[in-house]
Formats: structure tokens, C-alpha cells, sequence
């Protein structure tokens, strides 16, 4: 496992990041433990998770995943200073008017919620999870500051921000003397290359901030188990990856990948992961596991390793204008 420093840190973390989105959801809590445990064995020292995960699941709140990844701490299977475990804030975690956003009343509420969840003192990276256009830049990041001099975070980062806010955002730090961002988590893929390469990219690159991007894999397209002619399920998820890449230029970059894969003995997932992991500006990709078997597999695309040419073919198939 390669070990890369989020952004401008001195903070060192794998390529691989556990993401735990499904925990609590299609992966029930003794799976999710087994995965987390057997990522450890692999050498993953990165953990995302977020408060609202899962929520969305049938009779949840949110927290889940977050719960299940205290209860497996307890287990004692790593040193809680060895593992950077990530979590996020700004959802809806409630009823009432201030169950969400990035406020300091929120957000002071939210992080000792995820403490009690998470059964740790401290937190190595706390995210917000997406924008919150009704509360001020300067609010939010003098409230995440005040968690970071309590000892209560470590490090902050950023979640679906453009390229302008960011920006934005870095500046308000500077002029106020506050922690700034250090790093985002954009929504980057083969197939989904212009929101991240076109703008936020070269600023990530010039003012030092990590990029750990989510859905390296394309909800699953990128694993080359859907074809031209493949019959999908009924439901949202399949008709998401209809829409967005079941057309020809999606299904042009997944014959190309499958060429890379073939050359190396890899998997076609494996190497979508890889091409990630070549662009200098990306820390650590985020995967998502539902089984100790997928994980595994998956996982092994932090030791692949692009030729200049295969990494410029797949460039080149999967070109935005």
C-alpha cells in the first residue's frame, strides 16, 4: 500500500480510502466489520463515513454507519492512532430547523453526536459534506477552527464544492486567520471528468489541498459488468447509470479499459481505480465494499501501476471538450 500526505499536511494516508456509505444498508454490521478489519490487514489507514449515513435506509435516523465503525473500534482490531477516520456534517439529521447545515449551532451539535457514535475522542478529518448558501463562509469555518483548537478535529476538509467556492473559502481562512480547507471530495471518474479536471483541479494542484474523489467506479459501470446489450434492473440505480454513461463514448472508455486490464492481469475495476490514482492531483480514492471478496479485489488497484501509454489511451478515450 502507497502512503500519500493530504494535500499540504504532514498527515499521511493510503491511496485506498474505506468508504462506508453502504454500512448499515447492504453491508449489516458484522459484514461491515469484517471488511474494515480485513482493509486494515491490506494496509488501509483511511476511513470515510458520514452522519447521515444511512439514513435514507428503512426505519434509520442516520448515524448507522458511523455506529457500526465505533462498535468495531471497541473490537480493539487497530490502535485508534493508527487509523485517519474521516466523517462528514451537514445533512439532515432531524426535524427541526437546525437538524442540518453548516451553522455553529449544527455543527457543535453534530460533531459530539458523531463522537458518541464513532466512541472516540477526537476526529482526524471533519468534512462538510456538501454547501450551505444560507449560512456565512466565515461561520462555519470560525466554528470548525474552534473544534480544531479544542482538540475535538484534526484536520477539515470539503465535500461537492466548485472550484469558486473553494476558492472562496480559502480566502476567508487566510484573511481571518482560520484552518483552511485541506482537502475536497469531488465527484471524479473516467466518465465523469470535466466538473473536476476543468477548474478545481489546477486550483487543488496550486494551493496544496487533497482530492479524494467518490465514485471511482461510476456506480458500478466502471466495473464492466454492464454491456451494450445488458438488461438492467428496475431501479433508480440502474436508470442513474443509464442516463448519465450507457451511451457509446461510456461504453468506448470500458472496452479500453478492459485492454489495459488484460495487459496487466487486472481487472477492469482495478484499473479504473488505478487511472485515478495516476493524476498527481489525487490523494486517495474512495471505494466502497460490500464483502470481504469485493474489497480485496478491489483494493489491489493501489499496487497496479499505468504505462505512460496506457494512461494516455485512456486519456484520450474518455476526452471531454
Amino acid at each position: 500500500m502507497e502512503y500519500r500526505k493530504l494535500g499540504r499536511t504532514g498527515l499521511k494516508v493510503s491511496t485506498i480510502c474505506l468508504g462506508t456509505m453502504q454500512f448499515g444498508w447492504t453491508a449489516v454490521s458484522a459484514t461491515a466489520h469484517q471488511i474494515m478489519s480485513h482493509a486494515v490487514e491490506l494496509g488501509c489507514n483511511f476511513f470515510d463515513t458520514a452522519d447521515v449515513y444511512s439514513r435514507w435506509a428503512e426505519g434509520n435516523d442516520g448515524g448507522v454507519s458511523e455506529q457500526i465503525i465505533g462498535d468495531w473500534l471497541q473490537t480493539g482490531h487497530v490502535s485508534r492512532h493508527q487509523l485517519v477516520l474521516a466523517t462528514k456534517v451537514r445533512g439532515q439529521m432531524g426535524d427541526g430547523p437546525n437538524d442540518q447545515g453548516l451553522s455553529r449551532l449544527h455543527i457543535m451539535q453534530a460533531v459530539d453526536a458523531s463522537l458518541r457514535r464513532l466512541q472516540t475522542d477526537y476526529i482526524d478529518l471533519y468534512q462538510v459534506h456538501f454547501p450551505d448558501e444560507e449560512t456565512p463562509l466565515e461561520e462555519t469555518l470560525s466554528a470548525l477552527t474552534d473544534l480544531v483548537r479544542l482538540g475535538k478535529v484534526r484536520y477539515i476538509g470539503c465535500s461537492n464544492y466548485p472550484a469558486w467556492l473553494l476558492a472562496k473559502s480559502l480566502w476567508v481562512s487566510d484573511v481571518n486567520k482560520l484552518c483552511r480547507y485541506d482537502s475536497v471530495q469531488p465527484h471524479y471518474n473516467l466518465v465523469h471528468r470535466p466538473e473536476f479536471e476543468r477548474e478545481l483541479m489546477p486550483l487543488c494542484l496550486d494551493q496544496g489541498v487533497g482530492v479524494i474523489p467518490y465514485s471511482p467506479l461510476a456506480a458500478g459501470f466502471l466495473t464492466g459488468k454492464y454491456g451494450r446489450d445488458t438488461t438492467l434492473p428496475n431501479s433508480a440505480r440502474a436508470r442513474r447509470i443509464m442516463e448519465r454513461y450507457m451511451n457509446e463514448r461510456g461504453f468506448q472508455v470500458v472496452d479500453k479499459l478492459t485492454e489495459v486490464a488484460m495487459n496487466h492481469g487486472a481487472t477492469v475495476a482495478q484499473t479504473a481505480v488505478s487511472w485515478l490514482l495516476a493524476n498527481p492531483a489525487v490523494t486517495s480514492a474512495i471505494i466502497g465494499a460490500n464483502s470481504v471478496a469485493q474489497l480485496a479485489d478491489t483494493m489491489l488497484a493501489a499496487e497496479m501501476r499505468l504505462l505512460a501509454e496506457e494512461k494516455a489511451a485512456l486519456d484520450g478515450v474518455s476526452a471531454w471538450e
